[in-house]
């Protein structure tokens, strides 16, 4: 099921330079913080939230969605649930500490992190973050129209295949691309002793899916996939990658010539109901190095931020909120909840993962980049 700015403390970390990453990286989160029970009986469940389209009121503040929770069945996987609930695997992952991703076992309860702090800035076009592996899209409003956003997982670039950071624009669209296959990938592939031809029509054995938006940034793209357990990892050679049913929606809704934003933002500070929220995900794995300056930046900048509120930051919170990197905001103002407390507010809602293949949306244009 897919599916809700004031004033937003959004700390920017952006390297100056471009970030690779590794497929999965980091220590592992604190395993003694264990989701509730979602009750004994499914008529107790609500039906799940839309978590890919939220409307921006004036009263909503820089933090939407809900976080929920789901029990599994025996055939299920964190997988499943990820494409379910529109959200990426290292999100899933590390919203559920200690649960296999493959075997998370029948009556497992499984957090959905479906709420999610907006990003600062201009809130216009894209806006794509790769330390959460997540895309932001702001349409322009219509006249007097409630503003929104859309929202989905996406896989980034791996480790010596990054996705740059910067500005640009949506500068082409496709249907069925033919994949152009650049040189380093082709290059790459040989030495793997897997040899890619010169191009790749379209079909099941394309990479860029059914749909591909193209950037200003030359070679790189976002589009779509013909391996949709690859979102939310590390796993393209430097484009962006939705699931085929999110970049059918996105290339149906974004013009050419929108604007779009690709930051690297491990940290995201919100303020809701006149709380400050922190979505604290494990920064790329390349990040590592210079990761304590940029936390004392950031706490002091909060500080400063936080001055003229009714209640201060509890930086022992904040720490220990950084350490575990869960990937879903709390309240981090002194006297608030911790995370356990969040995960039992938790809405429990039905399961509603369908173990049938997604059929891929029909429809060509040419595109060189890398996949």
């Amino acid at each position: 099921m897919r599916c809700a700015h004031s004033r937003t403390i959004f700390l920017c970390l952006a390297l100056a330079g471009l970030s690779g990453c590794a497929l999965i990286g980091g220590s592992q989160p604190d395993k003694s913080i264990v989701p509730p029970a979602a009750g004994d009986a499914a008529a107790s469940r609500a039906p799940p939230l839309v978590t890919d389209r939220f409307e921006l009121w004036p009263h909503t503040g820089d933090v939407v969605g809900a976080i929920q929770i789901v029990v599994a069945r025996y055939e299920d996987t964190l997988l499943d649930f990820a494409r379910a609930y529109n959200v990426g695997y290292d999100e899933i992952v590390a919203a559920n500490p200690g649960v296999n991703p493959w075997l998370p076992g029948e009556g497992t309860p499984i957090v959905l992190p479906t709420q999610f702090v907006l990003p600062g800035g201009t809130r216009e076009g894209i806006v794509l973050n790769v330390a959460t592996k997540r895309l932001f899209y702001f349409p322009k409003p219509e006249p007097g129209a409630v503003p929104v956003v859309f929202t989905h997982p996406v896989g980034i670039g791996r480790v010596g295949w990054r996705t740059p950071v910067g500005a640009t624009t949506v500068t082409a669209k496709a249907r069925d691309p033919v994949w152009w296959v650049p040189a380093s990938v082709r290059k790459e592939h040989a030495e793997m002793g897997d040899p890619l031809p010169a191009q790749v029509p379209p079909g099941p054995d394309n990479p860029l899916g059914h749909r591909v938006l193209g950037l200003g940034l030359p070679g790189y793209l976002i589009h779509g996939t013909n391996r949709p357990d690859g979102i939310g990892m590390r796993v393209s050679h430097g484009c962006v990658q939705l699931f085929p049913e999110d970049i059918e929606h996105l290339y149906e809704i974004t013009p050419i010539g929108t604007p779009v934003r690709i930051v690297n933002e491990p940290f995201l500070f919100g303020w809701r109901d006149g709380q400050l929220y922190l979505d604290a995900h494990r920064p790329l794995e390349d990040d590592v190095a210079g990761h304590g300056l940029r936390l004392e930046r950031l706490l002091g900048e909060l500080r400063a931020a936080a001055a003229g509120e009714p209640a201060a930051i509890d930086r022992e919170h904040v720490a220990a909120l950084l350490a575990e990197g869960r990937g879903f905001p709390v309240p981090v103002t002194e006297g608030t909840v911790d995370p356990a407390t969040v995960l039992a507010r938790a809405l429990p809602v039905t399961n509603t993962v369908a173990h049938d293949a997604l059929a891929a949306p029909p429809s060509g244009g040419n595109m060189s980049a890398a996949d």
